[in-house]
């Protein structure tokens, strides 16, 4: 675009706006970001900016809403996945006097007055996290306000727009409801860093207004030059921690330590306390007001890391000396992404990626938590069709066998598709026909494939690193960048002293975690038939005791051997064969470190793993001197194991016609003992409550449990 009097006035105003945005008096708008602004408060355009991270795209949308703001037009809309992000994006705008707001589950309370606030015109800008653009109050009631008073629209990492992106979520797919209901003229910017050609095309299309005004895409270079990038190679779960325990201190400044699975940042931040470091875990299940003092704590420097999920995205004033991954993600882009979070606002920062053998069977995991099955789908279809009202969610689970999370995603994906809506109360049958896309499932999960062996191929490669997630990303200009281990710029040391790999080994070898007891029973049951229409509402009288079991399949330690144990369980072949002693062991080590005050042994008949069930009872049985006085029998062979286990009243209704509780002849009825129930695998936890609720009706005074595993 020809610079001109008027555009060149507008670009000292834009960066009068931008020095008090960064609070320092040097700071100067580069050629592109300057090209991005005038596209928006100057021509109104829609653009789609793929940039790295740290580039300053939220420069680009704050000092575009101060520009657009100041000539009259209404408040800057951002809709952003990242709680964290909009936490620093708030802070970031206060400092160049622009008024931001944010609406999220988190802040329920302030809702009322914020819609006011916008109402009256008070408020600059405001957050929205995609899963309010689905609320019916907000879509009904605040979005068409919004439509017709926005001054510019925000889609921040764009890529969750497109179902070839690595985090594609179907509440974003709304945004394009929202963008043609904008009135003419109204300019919208996309953001991402982690786009290739593919997701950029899709994104850009789905931009696309009406008007023959092409969609400014701009994409610059992907190298991130105070990255130092290296993969260390260990081989056990121990040396692993060991390697983090002996040089975390050695990294440059505070960072973040990324794991895979919410149990992981719990166990990994205790043993690097106990290693005298100042770290703490973060995931989804934080506390929302823990979480933001956390944030605080690692932007300012004040705890060495954060251990984390990825739910940890930190934005615009976190300057992070390294980040450090135990355990691959599933892609290369979703490993820039998370890289990306250090180097901002610094020279040198390290990155290490920990890989271990076990990260293939959680990428499995979450795999398997895809779209549903036609079947699926067309089953929700037909029960809300059937229905003279809207159907909350918990009363579709005693309908479709889904969890909640899967079942929640599943209908956002129809309400977008139009086949059903969501109403105050619940959710409704369009009537609207849905059309079962298989081709384009098969190719995304395809693409995902080609995605993970991608990613097994970066830790082999000899190459540049960097070169190659830029060539992921589709960046043409990727060459090698002479700082990471490859190119000979990082030299990460192998070492990890006896003392750390002993207390590693410590840590991953005590067995047991806590089974929390189910207290209430699930919403619905009367829906499951006459035998629960009474006796399963509300609170579950005299609910079993907390319980124990060796581990989670998802743990570090004793995860991996309770993994290959349990192998098979999703239709493959299933082993079964005795425990096998370093179990066993740990079985009773769990047992003497609980010490549960017990009289007798029942147990859970096992269809699958009969021989494991019962060497692990009899151990057991040996171990405490108790005698073995009932056993819950299969009775409907018909009902397979795992039948309901992805809601809690199918699964409840499954266990109560699959068994029955017998008592040993010897023992005659259950007179106050107090009774240990073993089962070889917590999944949902309705197994073990229900089979408490019968040994307690036949006369046990508590009921404590013990299992191998927790599928957690």
């Amino acid at each position: 675009m020809q610079s001109t009097p008027a555009t060149e006035v507008m670009r000292d105003e834009a960066e009068r706006h931008l020095r008090a945005l960064v609070g320092r008096d040097d700071a100067r708008l580069r050629d592109d970001q300057w090209a991005a602004i005038e596209a928006l408060a100057v021509h109104r355009r829609r653009a789609l900016v793929v940039q790295r991270t740290g580039w300053g795209k939220s420069a680009v949308y704050f000092v575009a809403t101060a520009l657009l703001r100041a000539s009259g037009s209404g408040p800057t809309v951002i809709i952003s996945p990242l709680l964290a992000l909009m936490r620093n994006q708030i802070a970031a705008a206060e400092r160049a006097g622009i008024r931001a707001v944010t609406i999220n589950s988190t802040n329920l309370g302030a809702w009322e007055e914020i819609h006011a606030q916008i109402a009256e015109g008070s408020v600059d800008v405001l957050l929205v996290s995609p899963e309010r653009l689905n609320n019916p109050g907000f879509r009904d009631e605040v979005m068409p306000r919004l439509a017709a008073t926005t001054g510019l629209l925000v889609v921040d990492e764009a890529h969750c727009i497109s179902d070839w992106g690595h985090d594609f979520r179907p509440d974003y797919r709304r945004i394009r409801t929202l963008l043609g209901e904008l009135r003419e003229g109204i300019p919208v910017l996309a953001t991402t860093a982690t786009a290739n050609e593919r997701v950029t095309r899709d994104v850009a299309e789905q931009l696309g207004s009406d008007r023959d005004e092409q969609v400014l895409v701009q994409r610059g270079s992907l190298d991130r030059e105070s990255l130092r990038l290296g993969v260390m190679r260990l081989k056990t779960a121990e040396q692993r921690l060991a390697w983090l325990a002996d040089h975390l201190g050695e990294l440059p400044g505070s960072g973040i330590i990324y794991c895979l699975t919410v149990a992981a940042t719990q166990e990994v931040s205790d043993h690097l306390r106990a290693a005298g470091h100042d770290v703490a875990a973060y995931s989804g299940q934080t506390d929302a007001e823990e979480r933001g003092r956390l944030e605080q704590a690692l932007a300012a420097g004040t705890v060495k890391a954060l251990v984390a999920t990825s739910a940890l995205g930190m934005g615009f004033d976190a300057t992070l000396g390294f980040v450090i991954n135990l355990g691959a993600p599933p892609s290369p882009v979703a490993y820039y992404q998370q890289v990306g979070r250090a180097g901002r606002g610094t020279d040198d920062a390290t990155v290490v990626l920990l890989p271990a053998t076990e990260d293939r069977d959680i990428w499995a995991y979450f795999a398997s938590l895809a779209f549903p099955s036609e079947a699926l789908v067309r089953q929700t279809l037909e029960v809300l069709s059937a229905s003279d009202r809207p159907l909350s969610t918990p009363a579709l689970e005693t309908e479709v066998e889904l969890t909640r999370n899967r079942l929640e995603t599943m209908l956002k994906v129809l309400d977008v598709d139009g086949a059903v809506r969501r109403v105050s109360g619940g959710w409704v049958a369009t009537g609207e026909p849905w059309v079962h896309d298989a081709e384009r499932y098969a190719r995304v999960d395809e693409a995902r494939r080609r995605e993970q062996q991608a990613m097994l191929d970066y830790l082999d490669t000899v190459e540049c690193r960097m070169a190659y997630l830029r060539a992921q990303l589709d960046d043409q200009d990727a060459s090698p960048c002479g700082r990471c281990d490859n190119c000979g710029g990082l030299s990460l040391s192998r070492e990890v002293s006896e003392s750390s790999l002993h207390g590693a080994r410590d840590l991953l070898s005590r067995p047991g975690v806590v089974i929390e007891p189910r207290k209430m029973w699930p919403t619905g049951m009367e829906r499951m038939g006459p035998d629960f229409a009474s006796g399963f509402k509300g609170r579950i009288p005299g609910a079993a005791d907390p319980g124990r079991a060796i581990a989670r399949l998802t743990d570090l330690g004793h995860g991996q051997a309770l993994r290959e144990l349990f192998r098979g369980e999703a239709g493959g072949e299933v082993r079964d064969e005795e425990i096998p002693a370093p179990l066993a062991g740990a079985a009773v080590e769990v047992l003497s470190d609980w010490a549960p005050q017990v009289d007798c042994i029942a147990y859970v008949e096992s269809a699958r793993r009969p021989r494991l069930t019962r060497s692990l009872v009899e151990g057991v049985s040996r171990s405490l001197g108790l005698p073995i006085v009932a056993r819950w029998s299969i009775v409907e062979p018909g009902i397979e194991p795992g039948r309901g286990a992805m809601n809690s009243a199918q699964r409840v209704a499954a266990v109560v016609r699959r068994g029955r509780l017998d008592l040993a002849p010897a023992f005659g009825e259950l007179t106050g003992p107090r009774v240990l129930l073993i089962d070889d695998q917590v999944v949902t936890g309705w197994t073990l409550t229900v089979i408490a609720q019968e040994l307690i009706a036949a006369g046990a005074g508590s009921v404590s449990p013990l299992a191998l595993a927790v599928q957690a």
